[in-house]
This record gives structure tokens, sequence and C-alpha cells, in this order.
């Protein structure tokens, strides 16, 4: 199981940036020999199974995470603001730091994409028959020329380890869920491979990148002395949580008439 206390992934360090930078664009070289067959491969799928795919391609928006973070942002930060109450307002401040940390740790990979894509300008797999699977148009709005890194990817990875860095056991069907979103954009033929597997890598480094910098400033997350990052303890919710539990509690009888009150 991927260690995720740790500041990056594998086994990225400080001084491993150039040689991992180096040996993923040999992967990316590689991969891009079979671009063209696994695209055409995968575009050939039983209807049924395309069918699906087209269905799960849509939860690669970003809209369906950063709308929803974002509203529960600014109503728990409201809350904070106008309950009186100290534990249920460091409470209320705790979930706002967890929706500030979603929004952002979805958020900025996707705008990286966004980005980068403009920059390399690549053309998407529907112009191969005209241009071949290398062609560019740089610094385009064009979303024909917006191939790679695959946006839904990476918004499916950044998803996949921001919700991992909050709870651990979620990481399996997380995965599934991101390779599932990558792996549809070449079934519908909006995306090569290679575009796929640069989003995987945008968005997780991205997610890494959000939670380190949270972790530096003790927002969400802190910095053990051994270096590995962890979640901070929801200290004030969990009292909120028990609190309420204590008060919402009634004993077996309880709802009972007493026999003097009895008519």
């Amino acid at each position: 199981m991927l260690d995720l206390s740790k500041p990056w992934p594998l086994t990225l360090t400080r001084t491993g940036w150039l040689a991992f930078g180096l040996g993923f664009v040999a992967v990316l070289a590689i991969v891009h020999l079979i671009d063209v067959p696994v695209s055409l491969w995968a575009q050939a799928w039983p209807q049924p199974v395309r069918d699906f795919f087209f269905a799960t391609t849509d939860f690669g928006k970003s809209d369906w995470f950063l709308i929803p973070s974002l509203a529960l942002f600014i109503v728990s930060g409201l809350l904070a603001l106008l309950i009186p109450k100290p534990t249920a307002r460091r409470a209320l401040w705790q979930v706002t730091g967890l929706w500030a940390f979603f929004f952002v740790g979805v958020g900025l990979p996707g705008l990286l994409s966004n980005l980068i894509k403009r920059v390399i300008g690549r053309g998407r797999p529907e112009l191969f028959e005209q241009h071949g699977s290398l062609s560019f148009q740089n610094f385009l709005n064009d979303w024909t020329y917006q191939s790679f890194p695959s946006g839904h990817a990476t918004t499916g990875f950044a998803v996949c380890f921001v919700v991992s860095f909050v709870s651990p056991r979620w990481l399996p069907l997380m995965l599934l869920f991101a390779i599932a979103i990558s792996l549809s954009r070449i079934v519908v033929g909006a995306h090569y491979p290679t575009d796929a597997l640069g989003g995987a890598l945008v968005g997780t480094l991205g997610a890494y990148l959000v939670r380190n910098f949270f972790a530096a400033r003790g927002w969400v997350f802190r910095r053990r002395a051994d270096g590995r990052i962890e979640m901070r303890d929801l200290v004030a919710v969990k009292r909120l949580l028990q609190r309420r539990g204590r008060t919402s509690y009634s004993p077996p009888g309880s709802d009972r008439v007493p026999p003097a009150d009895r008519p």
C-alpha cells in the first residue's frame, strides 16, 4: 500500500526530481509507440462497455467537486463567524479548513493542467487522420489542440489523493475511480494513453503539493519530526459529536410516565 504520509509519492525526494522527470519522459516516449493502436482498440470495445465509460467520463469534470466544496466552505465559514459557542465555532473552522483543502487540492491541479495543455497544444485523437498523433498548435484556445495532459485524468487523480489524505482507507477505491476516469477518456476518443498518464502525474503531484503547503502552515495537516505528514485531529468536531451523542441519548424506559404522574 502506498505510504501517504511521505511528503511525495513513490521514491521522490528533494534530490530525485531530475531523475524522476527524465524517467517519466522516457515512459511517455515508450507509451507513445502504442498511443494510436491502444486508442483505436479501446474505441472499438463493445457498445455496452463504451456506454458505461461515456457515462463515467462526466465524473471527471472538476465542477462536480469544486462547486460543492466551495459552497460548503462558504457556508461553514459564515456559520463559524456567527455561532457564539466556542466548541461549535472551533469545529466549524476545522470543517471549513477541510473544504478549503478539498477545493484547492482539486482546483489547483486542474488549473495547472489547463495551462499546460494550452502551452503544449497537442492535437486530439480526432485529428489523427489529418495530422498524425503528434500535431501541435501552441497557445491556442481551440479545444481540439488541448490533448496533453488530460484534464479529466488530472481531476480524477487529484480527487483520489485529496480524499485519501483525509481518509487513507479510501485509497484503493479512489484509485479505481481515478483509473476509470482516465481510461474513459481513451474509450470515448478524447485523449491518447500518454495524455491520461500526463493527467495522472499532474493530478497526483498537484494534490501532494497542496497537502504539503497546508501542512507547512499547520492547516488541516501537520509535519512530524521525521518529516512525514499526517492529518491533524479534529478535536473540536469530535467533542461536539460526543456532546451531541450524550445529549440525544435516552436510557431505556426514560420515556415512561412516572407512577405519580399517571392519570
